[in-house]
C-alpha cells in the first residue's frame, strides 16, 4: 500500500510543475495582441517586464480583427507588462497609436489600433 502512495506522489510532481507554468511562473505570460479595427496595422510590442525592454513583436503587419499570440516575461508578481506602437499599413492615410498595459495575466488580450495623429520627429 505504501508503494502505491509513493507512486501517486511522484506522478503528481509533473502536474505541479505544469500548474506553476500556467500562472506565469516558468514559461512566461501568454497574451494575445488583437487588431481591433478594420485597417491593417504594423505593430511593435515591447516587453516592459525586462530590463532593458525586449521586443517581442517587431514591425508585424496585423490584418483587421486578427490576433497574434506572444509570450512575455513575468514580473515579480507573475504578471506581464507591455508597451506597443502601431501605424496604419496604408501610407496614404497614415495614422498612429500607442499605449502601455501592466498586470496582464495569462490569456489576456491587448487591443491595438492606429486611429490618432502621428507625431513628427
Amino acid at each position: 500500500m505504501q508503494i502505491v502512495h509513493k507512486g501517486l506522489l511522484l506522478s503528481s510532481i509533473p502536474l505541479l510543475l505544469v500548474s506553476t507554468a500556467a500562472v506565469g511562473g516558468l514559461n512566461g505570460v501568454d497574451v494575445t495582441i488583437t487588431n481591433d479595427g478594420t485597417e491593417d496595422v504594423v505593430v511593435t510590442v515591447y516587453d516592459t517586464s525586462t530590463q532593458p525592454n525586449s521586443v517581442v513583436l517587431s514591425h508585424e503587419r496585423i490584418n483587421g480583427f486578427t490576433r497574434i499570440p506572444v509570450s512575455l516575461a513575468p514580473d515579480d508578481s507573475g504578471r506581464g507588462n507591455i508597451a506597443w506602437t502601431a501605424v496604419t499599413a496604408d501610407a496614404n492615410s497614415r495614422k498612429c497609436g500607442h499605449a502601455s498595459t501592466q498586470g496582464l495575466s495569462d490569456s489576456a488580450s491587448v487591443h491595438v489600433h492606429a486611429d490618432g495623429a502621428c507625431e513628427s520627429t
